[in-house]
């Protein structure tokens, strides 16, 4: 919950609040669970952040010039890494809190992602017009069934970048039967306590149909953070 981040996709993460239920398969092994102790977990309780840790986004944006010299590129920032910002068992005015704050931070670039593509729309703000220019949105996706769920909502939906964490990836999953595109791909195994093994070929099929359609394509990790194959270390950003 910090500028830096073991999450090799963003540059920070940060979260207007704790808590969230479970809605598929990819929630069994939930990391974010280990992390809060299954304290925001336990009965489904949302928590909302401090004050003070509200604040640390607007330090981010104010800081932007130097960390753009440096790392040549704006601050990514993933926005609810252990919540959903599309959860409807959120108070609304947390959500509208949290896009206000986004407005606030122009300079950087806010990364959401969510397994409830369905709930976007009638969440955005109502000057969300055809995207804030801040904010790239995204569905989790553990296997073809919840990818083609998710990404037939989320792609109908006006984002300056829309991408697919396809993570834990628990099946395997192609692009092919999409008429609309992601602008990213993330791959990555199930971390934690006895994860549930990916096969490599998941990752490299998927790699391929990126790079035969122009998408970049960022592996994360293999099951169990394991050593990712040297084929497979492709880690590109979509260049917005």
């Amino acid at each position: 919950m910090a500028r830096n981040t073991g999450i090799e996709w963003c540059d920070s993460s940060w979260t207007p609040w704790w808590g969230c239920t479970e809605v598929s398969d990819g929630c069994h092994k939930c990391w974010a669970r280990d992390v809060t102790k299954g304290g925001a977990w336990a009965k489904n309780p949302r928590v909302r952040t401090s004050p003070k840790y509200w604040r640390q986004p607007l330090l981010w944006n104010a800081d932007a010039p130097r960390f753009q010299r440096k790392h040549g590129h704006r601050q990514r920032a993933f926005g609810g890494h252990i919540c959903d910002i599309f959860d409807n068992q959120a108070p609304d005015e947390w959500r509208a809190d949290f896009f206000k704050l986004i407005r606030q931070t122009p300079n950087l670039v806010w990364q959401l992602l969510t397994k409830r593509p369905q709930n976007i729309l009638k969440m955005l703000p109502p000057d969300w017009g055809d995207g804030y220019p801040n904010v790239w949105l995204g569905i989790s996706a553990e296997n073809q069934h919840y990818f083609n769920q998710r990404w037939k909502i989320l792609s109908t939906i006006p984002a300056r970048i829309r991408f697919i964490s396809y993570k834990p990836a628990l099946g395997p999953l192609s692009l092919r039967a999409s008429s609309v595109l992601p602008d990213w791909i993330i791959v990555g195994g199930e971390s934690g306590r006895d994860p549930r093994q990916m096969d490599p070929q998941w990752a490299r099929d998927l790699r391929d149909e990126c790079a035969a359609c122009g998408i970049p394509f960022f592996m994360k990790q293999m099951t169990g953070k394991a050593l990712i194959p040297s084929d497979l270390m492709v880690r590109e950003f979509p260049a917005r």
